[in-house]
């Protein structure tokens, strides 16, 4: 079954409590939790503290962490409560392997994301090091962009890519994720998606959840 984790980014921010309360309700897998730098993404959103309160809620937390040096703070988030760790590969470059391997000491899954614009054979020498393997389909750093059409074909080549390597990462996909967009992102390869202003626009949001885990390859 597709998994569904909703993204933080979009929620009302005087209400984050109130949000992953509707998150559990609907019956979401996970909550995704965008932290972003200033510096690797243009915007500056939630640190660790934010984290540590929101990882009291029985739902796991997804912290995708874009931002430099993620290495750094690699302890801090898995402190704070995370369950996945997901790190971009252009951010930690030829450190990658040791941070994914980092995340997996600190006790939590490790999860690897790429850009639109990078290669997929940019994680050859990781696939095996990852849990999670987040292919965005926006440019970082923006909740509420389309998805970009090409990106589709990057998630399939991360898909072939684990099968020849008899291996089996969740795949995600990030970004301009919605009712109309679902199905042919999990025909590309996804295992897990992440909507964040279409849960949150949705009328009835748990009907919206059950329809995404619903859809098939």
């Amino acid at each position: 079954m597709i998994k569904v984790a909703p993204s933080l980014l979009a929620a009302n921010y005087l209400e984050f409590g109130a949000a992953a309360d509707d998150m559990i309700s609907a019956g979401a897998d996970a909550l995704h939790y965008d932290v972003m730098d200033g510096e690797f993404v243009p915007a500056i959103t939630f640190g660790q503290a934010l984290l540590a309160q929101l990882s009291k809620k029985p739902i796991d937390t997804d912290a995708h962490l874009m931002i430099v040096h993620p290495e750094r703070h690699i302890e801090e988030f898995a402190e704070a409560g995370a369950r996945y760790i997901t790190v971009h590969q252009e951010a930690c470059g030829f450190g990658l392997k040791h941070t994914l391997k980092a995340i997996r000491a600190a006790g939590c899954l490790a999860g690897v994301s790429i850009k639109p614009y990078t290669d997929v054979h940019s994680l050859d020498d990781v696939l095996e090091d990852a849990d999670l393997i987040l292919v965005m389909t926006v440019e970082p750093g923006k909740g509420g962009q389309k998805l970009i059409p090409f990106t589709l074909d990057k998630v399939r080549q991360v898909k072939q890519m684990c099968r020849e390597r008899g291996i089996s990462p969740i795949i995600e996909v990030d970004g301009g994720i919605n009712a109309q967009t679902a199905q042919s992102a999990v025909s590309a390869g996804a295992d897990m998606l992440v909507a964040g202003s279409a849960f949150f626009k949705a009328e009835d949001k748990q009907s919206f959840v059950r329809e995404l885990k619903a859809l098939l390859p």
